[in-house]
């Protein structure tokens, strides 16, 4: 496994969904697979990643041409809000957008599934990160079997309704991708057994018990319902041009730094670039450059420091 790892950087293919591959999720760890220090990770590696994100998405945000949409799919108390919260808080707010999608509401159930979807797609020059995704309607919809009970006309739900979904998302991304919006798909992947361990963390810990919610109790007992469509949908949807990533979820640690390092090879791919300068506008800048240098910034600083006093004790006059 050494020789996955060069300077700390794993290689994130590895986690990679190729296309036409079918996936068996019991195959994938939810543990750390590579040889990796933990403490190196958090406090070495971890932040050198972070800080190569700040810098592309700084540029991505002056090219303002392409975007970026980050999905996080995965199973209750896999730890999304905390990757979210790790990975992307630390990127300017400004070009960040992220979005929780939840069960939805009146209005968005009076549109098609899809048009809660669009609205939350981000700006160019952005990051979209999006908290559950299209997929919760081809997993929970199914699940509960929410189709019946919805407003879509029921001649239209046959037993092809998810084979023409997952074309229809699949056709939307490449859609998203042939306008200059990239996705990468995350499916945080965590055992049975770390899952019951943070459920009843959340119960017997005060400072989580906000995080508790008897819906994550009761979804608990479709855990091999919810598998079983995961493996469908991944195999289904993990395009060339959107792919899934099936990475380990039970070491908080590991998952964030995984992400981080996903997310940094999304924006590499893209390699934005700061515009340039219209040649008038470069040839202003060269002349104010000039007069700068000329300026003696010392003089220039203590006529400022008297203007600031000859206003200040104007104020005090007034």
């Amino acid at each position: 496994m050494a020789d996955e790892i060069k300077d700390g950087k794993v290689d994130v293919t590895r986690y990679m969904v190729k296309e036409g591959e079918k996936v068996n999720l019991k195959k994938y760890s939810t543990k750390c697979d590579v040889s990796i220090d933990k403490s190196q990770v958090k406090n070495l590696y971890f932040p050198q990643v972070i800080e190569k994100l700040k810098d592309l998405q700084e540029k991505l945000y002056a090219q303002n041409t392409y975007g970026l949409v980050v999905v996080l799919q995965a199973m209750d108390a896999a730890g999304k809000d905390g990757t979210i919260n790790h990975v992307f808080a630390s990127l300017n707010p400004g070009g960040v957008k992220v979005v929780s999608f939840k069960q939805p509401t009146t209005e968005e159930k009076d549109h098609d599934y899809m048009w809660r979807i669009n609205k939350a797609l981000p700006e160019r020059g952005d990051i979209g990160i999006f908290n559950r995704s299209q997929y919760e309607d081809v997993i929970v919809t199914r699940i509960h079997d929410l189709v019946h009970q919805g407003q879509l006309p029921q001649n239209l739900v046959n037993k092809n309704i998810w084979e023409e979904r997952y074309e229809q998302i699949n056709n939307w991304e490449k859609y998203l991708r042939q306008n200059g919006f990239m996705m990468i798909k995350i499916f945080l992947h965590v055992s049975k057994e770390e899952q019951q361990k943070r459920l009843i963390d959340r119960i017997v810990n005060q400072q989580k018990n906000w995080k508790f919610s008897m819906s994550d109790i009761n979804e608990r007992q479709y855990w091999d319902r919810y598998q079983e469509l995961y493996e469908e949908m991944i195999s289904k949807t993990s395009k060339d041009i959107s792919p899934w990533f099936i990475i380990p979820a039970d070491q908080k640690w590991y998952t964030r730094y995984i992400v981080a390092l996903i997310t940094l090879q999304a924006l590499k791919k893209v390699d934005p670039q700061f515009p340039k300068l219209d040649p008038e506008v470069q040839k202003q800048l060269e002349t104010f450059k000039k007069l700068i240098a000329q300026v003696d910034v010392k003089e220039l600083a203590e006529i400022q420091t008297r203007l600031s006093e000859k206003a200040s004790k104007e104020n005090k006059e007034n």
